[in-house]
């Protein structure tokens, strides 16, 4: 069955594009076939995968506008065999006010995916969430089956979480309750720093096993990949951040073998 993780943080700067990017082309590394829904009108997890998305390509807008069907607007990765993404325009800015009027408006990307799979297998499929709680981000937490959480290593980490937490209770409730926090993942972590280790300490001690047991360290490298297009998993295999997120991606593929309880079984 495939696994539909919605990568998601209201909180903006917590290396939540880089995670889900970075953690899709580990997981397609490994030879997994994976699908990266930018979700993002920023596009930047398509600027990361190489994927073309200036005003007038055919993206996520379109998909949700009910213009187009996922597949027609799939590009496939150019560094990583089985990989491919659904890129985000600008004009995904206007798909929530659009959006607002329509009928089963939260169900709009999870009936695309549902209508993608029947006639194309993907083993994973990774939702980047835009930095809010709109319509954007209940549509990725509406398809997917769970919830991957990145929270950075710094003194405001658990500030909002609360509330996102809530929103996932309530879409639990209400609109998909088969949706869990399957992961979170802990970034942006300078071991330099007494404050990076608290942070860490304190979450692993709210969250418990849910808490990935690999953490991101900042890293320039990571910082560097997306300004060629590129994940740092392609950009530099061997530097720090690459082989982090290649450990977390590994220990996030066995979660539902692990853990059984963090992913129902249908």
């Amino acid at each position: 069955m495939t696994r539909i993780i919605t990568v998601a943080n209201q909180k903006g700067g917590v290396g939540k594009t880089t995670s889900a990017v970075n953690i899709a082309v580990a997981v397609a590394q490994a030879g997994s076939t994976v699908l990266v829904i930018d979700m993002d009108p920023q596009g930047n997890a398509s600027t990361a995968l190489g994927a073309t998305h200036h005003e007038g390509t055919p993206s996520v807008y379109e998909v949700l506008a009910g213009e187009l069907p996922l597949s027609d607007v799939l590009q496939q990765c150019p560094d990583v065999p089985g990989l491919w993404t659904a890129p985000a325009t600008i004009d995904l800015a206007g798909a929530e006010i659009e959006l607002v009027a329509q009928v089963a408006r939260e169900y709009r990307l999870a009936r695309a995916i549902d209508a993608l799979l029947v006639d194309r297998q993907f083993d994973y499929v990774f939702l980047d969430c835009p930095p809010s709680l709109g319509l954007l981000t209940l549509n990725g937490l509406v398809a997917a089956r769970e919830v991957l959480l990145p929270i950075q290593c710094e003194y405001y980490a658990l500030e909002g979480l609360s509330q996102l937490l809530r929103t996932i209770d309530m879409v639990r409730t209400h609109l998909n309750p088969g949706l869990v926090v399957g992961a979170i993942l802990l970034t942006m972590y300078d071991g330099r720093t007494r404050l990076a280790s608290q942070v860490a300490t304190e979450v692993r001690t709210h969250f418990g096993a849910q808490v990935l047991d690999t953490v991101i360290p900042r890293s320039v490298r990571v910082s560097e990949a997306p300004s060629y297009g590129q994940s740092v998993v392609t950009y530099d295999p061997t530097s720090s951040g690459a082989l982090a997120y290649r450990e977390a991606a590994a220990q996030l593929m066995t979660l539902n073998t692990v853990n059984p309880q963090s992913y129902p079984q249908t």
